[in-house]
């Protein structure tokens, strides 16, 4: 695997500042999107709860929510599934109309980056972003993310199983992932490094070595990182200076303060490596490849029945790793309300906007009764699958 090394003293890389941009018609500047009108948008009613789920266009409610000191500048986590310029219209489990994807183009990428202008001013100065999309626009939006949010606070590229594996007859490779676009307001956020629990068999592979006084299994890493230094991780520790092109991980005050807690390790020809322990780790770091969070696929899988839902510990995972409890979440393309109960389980406050009446109607569903088995829906007509008197939505 190639290594990279720093560039030489005083060529430093672009500090995030875009070079290039997106240009296409009807691009407006940033300070005039903020200019737009605000609309309130209608409250929907979901109890006595600090939680709002808000009914109408969303950029007009975006907009508004820049007024509310309660929210702007305080919302530490949004996620966002907009449409994916498919140019089809999507129907729920009773074949009533819930959205249409028709935008394409120059409309669809100024449609989505006003949205993400006002979006970013919501956000709290240590919040993060995760925008959901397929193939049609991903990488456009990814540059047009660059361009709001700044390219030195991008993420992640993350990658995701969504569906089985496809039989095509067509002649490429089955489409099976989605994507998910990372960014951070700034270069400090809220973090809680996501894991999977080891396996014994993986962790045994991992941490071959047993510490003969204490028991505990260990993995040993080395103690230099690639790229020269002219300050005290350049200079010689214990006599020994880092490899040729490298420099020492730490300080040689920090390393002596590690020899001395006996979590170096020397091998019989004089060479320190590092100890890292076992039951010091949280379990296996998460990656930026999603395994294992596909969206329903079989009958067991409890579900609302609108198109488009996305995997509820998809949701959690998100919110988990970037979100305090108490925090502010939004989504403002909410459809049936994935955020916005992942954020109510792990005790984080929502606010879901939707302009689609199933939508809205599939949230609140869920929101007061919770999700209902894929199977359950199988041979039942529309009049046997309860709903929300309509009169009961809004306040």
């Amino acid at each position: 695997m190639a290594t990279g090394i720093s560039p030489p003293s005083g060529r430093k890389r672009n500090g995030g500042v875009v070079s290039y941009n997106l240009e296409y018609h009807g691009k407006m500047p940033q300070r005039e999107v903020l200019k737009i009108e605000p609309t309130e948008g209608r409250t929907v009613n979901i109890g006595e709860t600090r939680d709002r789920l808000l009914y109408g266009d969303n950029l007009g409610i975006l907009l508004s929510l820049l007024q509310d000191k309660s929210v702007c500048g305080r919302v530490r986590c949004v996620y966002i599934d907009p449409p994916y310029a498919t140019s089809m219209a999507f129907v729920d489990r009773d074949v009533q109309h819930a959205y249409s994807d028709t935008l394409e183009g120059a409309a669809y990428i100024e449609f989505l980056r006003r949205r993400l202008i006002v979006l970013r001013e919501l956000l709290a100065d240590d919040g993060s972003i995760f925008v959901h999309l397929d193939q049609n626009m991903a990488f456009e939006a990814k540059i047009i993310m660059d361009e709001v949010f700044g390219r030195c606070n991008f993420r992640n590229f993350i990658t995701r199983a969504k569906c089985n594996p496809k039989n095509y007859t067509r002649r490429q490779f089955g489409n099976v992932s989605d994507y998910i676009l990372f960014y951070t307001k700034n270069g400090e956020s809220v973090w809680h490094r996501p894991c999977l629990r080891w396996k014994p068999d993986r962790m045994r592979e991992e941490y071959p070595c047993v510490d003969q006084a204490t028991g505990r299994r260990y993995k040993k890493v080395p103690l230099h990182a690639p790229g020269t230094r002219n300050g005290e991780t350049g200079t010689a520790w214990k006599g020994r200076m880092p490899p040729a092109g490298k420099h020492w991980q730490y300080r040689p005050s920090k390393l002596e303060q590690l020899d001395r807690a006996g979590e170096i390790y020397w091998s019989p020809s004089g060479n320190p490596r590092r100890k890292v322990y076992f039951d010091a780790r949280k379990g296996i770091p998460i990656q930026d490849i999603w395994l294992g969070l596909k969206d329903a696929h079989n009958q067991n899988i409890r579900v609302t029945g609108y198109p488009t839902e996305k995997n509820f510990d998809l949701l959690r995972r998100i919110i988990r790793a970037t979100t305090n409890p108490g925090d502010w979440v939004v989504d403002c393309f909410c459809g049936s309300g994935t955020t916005l109960e992942a954020a109510r389980e792990l005790g984080r406050n929502f606010i879901g906007i939707d302009n689609s009446d199933p939508a809205i109607s599939a949230s609140v569903r869920r929101l007061a009764s919770g999700r209902e088995k894929m199977g359950d829906f199988v041979g039942k007509n529309k009049s046997s699958v309860s709903r929300p008197a309509q009169t009961t939505l809004f306040e």
